[in-house]
Parts: C-alpha cells; structure tokens; sequence
C-alpha cells in the first residue's frame, strides 16, 4: 500500500509537529512507506513538490524528504541509497525523473530551488553511468531559452553546480563522459556571460567552480580555455560583489586543478588580483588574497616534488614544473599584503570564527615565505624594522605579524640574526598599552621559541623566560595563552638537549619552582576556559617536567601530591551544563597526563608512597564515561605499572 495524497501532505506536516507523539507516529508512517513501495513513495514525494498551488513548506519537506532517501554521510550507507534506486524500474524512474525536472520550473523560488536539490541528488547517481540523457539538454533550455524567468535559470544553474559538487565527492563512479562536461560547460558558460543579469551570473559562476574537478579535456583545449578564463576574468568586474567574489573561488580552483595552465593569463591576473586586493570590499579581496594562497601552495608542492625527482636521477614532467609565480611577483607582492596587515579589526574577538584581511594576508605571507624560503627576508624586513615601533599601533601590530609570518621558510642563516636582534624589542613590546600588539607579540615569541630557539641569545635567555612568566596571571587569557605557549616552545626546545644527563641540570631548572606554580595558578583563573589558556598552561607543564633535569626530581615530587589533590577535588567539581561537564573530563585528563610524566621523570622509590591514592582516583577517573579521560587513565596507569613492575599487582583486580 502506499500512502494517498491527502494522507502525505498532512504526515509531513505531522512531522514538523511541537507535539512529540504527532512527530514520532509521522515518521513512522513515512518510513512505512518507504519500506512498502520506494517506486511509489518516490513518486508520490515528487507530486507533492511539483504540486502548484499546495502548501509551500508542504512542497518544501516533500523535496527535502525527497533528497534525503538518496544522501547519507556514510558512504556504505551512499552506496546503499544509490542502489535501491537504481533498483528501481526503468518506467517508474523515467516518472519521477520527469516530475522533479519539471518543478524547477516552477513559478515560486522555495519550490524550484528544493527541486534542483533533489533533481542532483537523481543526477548524481545516473550520469556517471550516462543515464538521464535529456538532463542536461532540459536544462540548457531552461538556462537559453530566452522566454524563461530568471528564477528558472538560476534554479538550473543551482541545480547543475549541485550536481557537480555531488559527483566530485562521490566514490568509485566512471568519469563524466567529455559530451556530458561540454554540455554542463557550455550552459554554465552562457549563464556567467557579461550580458546576463547578476543573480543568474552568480549562480552560473558557482556552477563553474564546482564543474572544474571534470573540465580537465576542455582545458586542454587552448580555444576552449581562453573562453572559459576570458568569460571569469570579465565576471571578475562586474558590479555586483558576490559574482566578482564567485568569480574569484574559480579563479583560485582553476590555480589548484590547473596550475601547468596558468602562464598565458597570469599577467592578466595578476593585474586583476592586485587592484581587487588594493580597492574592491572585504568579501571580494579576501578571495583575491586566496588565489596568491592556493598558488604559494601549488608551488611549495611543485618544488617538493621536483626536489624528490632530483633525489632519484628523474626528469621533471613539464606539466610539474614549478615557474616561480610567486618568486617573479615577490617585490609586488609583499608590499601589498603588508598593507592588508595595517587593515586589523580591533574589534573582532580572535577565539571566534573571524576572517578578516588582516588576517587571510598574514596566512597569505606564511604561505609566501614557505615557497620563496630566504628570499622573502629582504622582501619583509625593511617593513618590520620600519614600523615594528612605529606610534601607531596598526603599524607595530603589522610589522611584529609580518615578522612572525616569516619566521618559517628561510634558513637560520638569513633570518637567525634578525630574530637575535628581535628579542630585546619583543620583550618590551609584551608590555605595549594595545592588547593586539601584546598578543601578536607573545605569540611571535611563541614562534621564535619553536622554530629558532638556536638564535635566542644565551644571555637573553632569562629575560625571555621571566618575560614570559610575567604575563601568565594578569593578562587577557589570550595573551597569557600565547605566554603559555611561548614556554612550552621554549621547553620543548631541550627535547633533545643531552648536557642534563652529563652535568645533571639545564638553562630550565633554576626557572622551575617559579614556573610551575605560576602555571598552576593560571589553571585556576576563572577565566581559563577562555582562548583555550587552561589547556595551554597545562600542555606548557607537562613539557617542562618531560624536559626537567635530574635536579628538579625534588621539585617534581614536591608538585605531586598537590597534583593528586587536584584530581581529587574535580570529582567535585560541579557539573550544571553541559560544558562544565566538558571541562570537568578535560582537567581530569589533563591531570593524569601529569601524573603519568611525573611518573616518568621519578623513581619507583619515590613514586611508591603516592600510589595508593593514584590509583584511587585513577579507578574513580576510569568509572566515568569519557574517552579521552579513559585514554589518559589507562595511559597513566601504564606508567605506574611501569615503575611500580611487580608491585603493581595489587592493583590489577581493582582495574578488571
């Protein structure tokens, strides 16, 4: 049996019910139908969507409804979607096919716009296998025939970019036949066309983006190309932003999928990104500032794999080499992304999702730096030295950022003295009066510290770490995060240092006392959970005792027991949301990570006395139901175990 019109509307309305019974007993009805006759269920679902005049969200959740039965997140669970439809018979397909189609011309935009996601999740699965012939044939009507609406447009257009970001994540389907890529190609194509209007040029320039992964053969193809690159490359001036933005995203795709294509355009684009980044509004530059991204990207891989080619006696492929896009653009370049470091948004709140110029130029910068290695240090050094203690604090800001974006890419050789030079004006810039400045510089520091502590004086060495110390409990979290890093880099910068096991101490140990309890007093600032400092402070720790010297052992065994006090306490830790809960799971394994280290670092001696009440809280850790608390109890356990060897046995019944 299947379910009779009147009876689907209401069920699917029944299932956007505030009354939870009504909503359970819908879904039950309609997953009933969908076991008893998929054809007809199908088939039904498409009527409702394609039904003028019926209710709008009714439509709306019938397309939906629709989609639905052919997506999942799983791709077992895809496969099997894809399957029972293509179960299904040949006839009852061509029905539903036909409906779904014929709703994206609808006259209401909800309904054509639901049609064209349902109509892509059909196409997905029938046009690798050259199914569904006259798809794209009734949407290049749609799109070219000069008596359709725009909205029927757009809604064709939406629907073929749908589909090509649909296939392009499908797994293990044909390649899209070449006749089917210059069909899709040529009705997008028309659409970006400088004559159209902006709503239907943006939804065509979408479509483009997403139909780059199959347009391989068609960029082969010099003519068909320059179209292509000629038609974004105009779109790129239109007077609307999100079709010069869209417009960008392919230029960027077209230097990911076709860098061995670029040379004939580049003087062209460079031209274009350049004024866009200097002149055009935020949404439109941040996406010019991406394509330099993606090419610095391209080309770090480029001259990797030429290096490996090199390694084994190999020619490279022409269509692997790198030109040096970026090298040859160095002295442009530069200057203007420094000039999009001094565009900060003073009042964005880092810890959120924020992407702004300032910050997509540095990202461009590190990206910049990676792939030209020395060369960027006279490119950027000028500007850092200029403005790094300039009177306006944009300047300062963007000159410690730029010099931070380089710090990776050169060699200790062409960078190292700038960064020995750096540490005295970094120090007294952690105390500027703009928080800004203070936190992009403690997070320099940070970076200095992880990739060249070699080049830190050794008689700067205290400064730097009292420096850094000094801005663990009074500072923003932010800045104290950054602080909190800056140790840990500086720690973990002794990993390999052996002097310890000669002379049985390190640079660390007189700065250890000090810098452990101050690290704890920052895990209890009401603030921590904010910028992650809580974790931070832990992380930096745990380094410290990892990298401790043999002199410290008292220290260590000093800090143990308040440390298993502290796992103590959080079982009383309050837990009214469900982020305390979080927090109150993430101290614990934080906790017995420390534990586990101090383990490590002491002798079974002196652990013994302590192991009791360990292990106490570690069985009491293990009986909550978290699993990353799980992991570092068990994990720490194992350390005890370790120590303790026979001794551990009396423990082994509890932990069963």
């Amino acid at each position: 049996t299947t379910m009779s019109t009147p009876d689907l509307t209401t069920t699917l309305l029944s299932c956007q019910s505030p009354d939870p019974t009504v909503r359970t007993q819908a879904e039950a009805a309609l997953a009933s139908a969908e076991q008893n006759n998929l054809a007809d269920f199908f088939v039904a679902l498409a009527n409702e969507l394609a039904a003028e005049g019926k209710d709008l969200t009714v439509r709306q959740l019938a397309g939906l409804h629709f989609k639905n039965l052919l997506v999942a997140k799983d791709d077992v669970l895809q496969a099997e979607k894809h399957n029972k439809w293509k179960a299904l018979p040949t006839e009852k397909r061509a029905v539903i096919k036909s409906t779904v189609i014929g709703a994206i011309r609808s006259p209401v935009q909800i309904a054509r716009h639901t049609a064209a996601q349902a109509c892509a999740e059909i196409a997905t699965i029938e046009l690798p296998y050259k199914e569904w012939p006259d798809f794209l044939t009734k949407l290049m009507e749609n799109v070219t025939g000069s008596d359709n609406e725009d909205g029927i447009k757009i809604s064709s257009l939406e629907c073929l970019g749908f589909t090509c970001e649909r296939i392009a994540l499908s797994v293990d389907v044909p390649e899209i036949a070449p006749d089917v890529t210059d069909l899709m190609l040529t009705t997008i194509v028309d659409g970006i066309r400088a004559d159209r209007p902006d709503t239907i040029r943006f939804a065509a320039a979408t479509a483009l983006r997403n139909s780059l992964a199959f347009t391989r053969k068609n960029f082969e193809n010099e003519n068909e190309r320059n179209m292509i690159m000629k038609t974004i490359c105009e779109a790129t001036q239109s007077t609307d932003a999100k079709v010069r933005g869209a417009a960008y995203e392919c230029i960027s795709q077209i230097a990911f999928q076709y860098y061995d294509k670029l040379q004939s355009y580049m003087q062209t684009l460079f031209e274009l990104t350049f004024a866009t980044i200097r002149n055009d509004e935020e949404s439109v530059a941040l996406n010019a500032i991406e394509f330099w991204s993606t090419l610095a990207e391209e080309e770090m891989e480029l001259i990797d794999m030429s290096l490996e080619y090199q390694e084994t006696g190999q020619p490279v492929p022409a269509e692997q080499t790198c030109v040096g896009y970026v090298k040859a653009a160095l002295g442009l370049l530069c200057p203007l992304l420094m000039e999009t470091l001094t565009k900060q948004d003073e009042d964005a709140d880092v810890d959120d999702d924020v992407w702004n110029l300032s910050m997509s130029g540095a990202t461009c910068l590190t990206l910049v730096a990676n792939t030209v290695e020395d060369a960027i240090v006279t490119a950027v050094m000028p500007f850092v030295q200029e403005h790094i203690k300039s009177e306006n604090w944009r300047y300062r800001e963007a000159a410690t950022m730029a010099f931070s974006s380089i710090l990776e890419g050169p060699g200790a050789e062409a960078i190292g003295p700038f960064v020995n030079q750096s540490i005295p004006v970094l120090l007294a810039a952690l105390s500027d009066p703009n928080d800004l400045v203070k936190d992009t510089t403690a997070w320099t520091i940070g970076r200095i510290c992880d990739l060249h502590v070699r080049s830190i004086p050794e008689e700067t060495f205290p400064t730097l770490v009292n420096g850094l110390a000094g801005k663990l409990l009074n500072e923003t979290p932010r800045v104290s995060s950054q602080a909190c890093f800056g140790i840990h880099n500086l720690a973990a910068a002794f990993s390999n240092d052996n002097t310890a096991e000669t002379s049985g101490t390190n640079a660390l140990t007189k700065y250890m006392p000090q810098l452990l309890q101050t690290l704890l007093q920052v895990v209890d600032r009401s603030d921590a959970s904010e910028s992650n400092l809580r974790i931070c402070a832990f992380e930096a720790i745990s380094v410290l005792i990892q990298n401790s010297a043999p002199d410290v052992k008292n220290v260590l065994l000093q800090l143990l027991p308040a440390i298993i006090d502290r796992l103590a306490q959080s079982f009383n830790m309050p837990v009214l949301t469900n982020e305390d809960k979080e927090q109150k799971e993430g101290v614990q394994g934080l906790l017995c990570g420390l534990i586990q280290v101090i383990a490590t670092k002491t002798t079974k001696e002196d652990i013994m006395p302590h192991c009791d009440l360990i292990m106490t809280n570690f069985l009491q850790v293990l009986q909550s139901k978290n699993a990353t608390c799980h992991e570092e109890a068990l994990s720490a356990c194992s350390a005890i175990a370790t120590s303790l060897e026979g001794d551990f046995l009396k423990y082994m019944g509890a932990l069963q």
